[in-house]
């Protein structure tokens, strides 16, 4: 006979995993079989709400439950109990009336089987039901949309029709979760992870190298700061396979719009070099207004990039990726073309400049849902003078 656990022990296995344990570990310190708490991850899809659901959160546990039980016996108040348990008064009332049994009897144990089965109860998904909203959804993450993104959007071009909204999170489920598959599951491929189970994050350590004549990104102008005025860049190389090739990427602050550096010839400061200098110089003046760059070893030869380009250059702190907060995501979400451990020399420069049309073509959540390209057409049409800025978060 198979071995059964009591929601307690799903519970505290979910609250392991919220602390930063993976599934194993996470089950053997709540006492079940480190398989058990593999299965329970696999069948949640690693989205920790569909595990079970939080003591104290929305949801009565089963505590809370006794506790019902036992202000009744003792013929408390509705209110009192509540108020003992940190709850309105009408969800005590509403637990009471849902969870009594036929003669008006409520007891713990048997209300938290009937919520149990409830929530067991099968759902029609909401991408399941609708195939006009499947089909547009499994469309978008076809051309590399995040779940987030789709959503946001769909709220825009459809902000009368509640049959056309989807939250990112019902997207994820469809595609994660066992069960609830409305989307086909290879579209996971599709999203910027390329994953089928969500995983918990992991950051990799950054090197970092000392380089000659930097000027600190502390002396960079404010404009840059707020991001009011285009033309201030971000840049950094995505690295490929062994360490032997890489892409550069640079961003620019204002609109997160995208260029790539197209590096055949390796990634020393020579080949950066000659790289960047007429990819900067292909922009109006405008949008040459400054870089920030890591200190990475690639740009010892950053003077003669900034003498041939009229460019500002400054370099970030050690160890600080955050103070480029919008190349590091961006890199991420090229991670999605330019997966690591892949050899990026095989792709051409056509191929990079496909690749960031398509990015340059997708909406964001800081851009209010514009595209960085929209965002970039809109300020050199109507440059600001003193705005407001464009975005304020990486």
């Amino acid at each position: 006979m198979p071995i059964t656990h009591s929601r307690q022990k799903r519970r505290e296995f979910w609250d392991a995993i919220r602390s930063g344990l993976l599934p194993q570990p996470a089950a053997v310190a709540v006492g079940v079989a480190p398989n058990t708490g593999q299965s329970w991850f696999r069948q949640a899809g690693g989205v920790i709400n569909n595990g079970q659901r939080q003591v104290g959160g929305r949801y009565l546990s089963f505590a809370e439950r006794e506790e019902i039980a036992c202000g009744l016996a003792a013929r408390d108040s509705i209110r009192a109990i509540a108020a003992r348990l940190g709850r309105a008064p009408s969800s005590v009332s509403r637990e009471i009336a849902r969870n009594s049994d036929s003669r008006g009897v409520y007891r713990a144990w048997r209300a938290e089987e009937q919520a149990t089965g409830r929530a067991r109860r099968p759902k029609t998904a909401k991408l399941a039901a609708g195939p006009v909203l499947r089909t547009l959804v499994q469309q978008l993450l076809t051309e590399r949309w995040s779940p987030e993104q789709i959503s946001l959007r769909l709220r825009t071009e459809f902000p009368d029709d509640e049959s056309m909204r989807v939250s990112h999170e019902t997207i994820y489920q469809s595609l994660y979760v066992q069960g609830r598959g409305a989307l086909r599951r290879e579209l996971a491929a599709c999203l910027r992870t390329g994953r089928a189970l969500r995983k918990p994050h992991r950051h990799a350590e950054q090197r970092r190298s000392r380089i000659t004549s930097m000027v600190n990104i502390s002396e960079r102008p404010a404009e840059a700061d707020d991001r009011a005025v285009p033309g201030h860049w971000e840049g950094d190389l995505i690295i490929g396979k062994d360490n032997k090739s890489a892409i550069g990427t640079l961003v620019e602050r204002a609109t997160r719009f995208c260029l790539l550096v197209h590096l055949p010839h390796g990634r020393d400061a020579t080949a950066v070099r000659d790289a960047m200098i007429p990819v900067i110089n292909s922009l109006p003046q405008q949008l040459r207004r400054s870089l920030t760059w890591d200190q990475g070893i690639e740009m010892a030869r950053h003077t003669e990039i900034s003498t041939a380009t009229d460019l500002d250059i400054y370099f970030c702190d050690p160890h600080s990726p955050w103070q480029r907060g919008s190349n590091e995501n961006t890199n991420g979400l090229l991670r999605q073309y330019f997966p690591k451990g892949t050899d990026l020399a095989a792709h051409t420069a056509e191929h990079l400049t496909a690749v960031a049309a398509q990015l340059n073509g997708r909406p964001r959540k800081t851009l209010n849902i514009r595209t960085p390209a929209e965002a970039l057409t809109q300020l050199l049409i109507n440059p600001p003078a003193k705005t407001p800025p464009v975005a304020t978060t990486p």
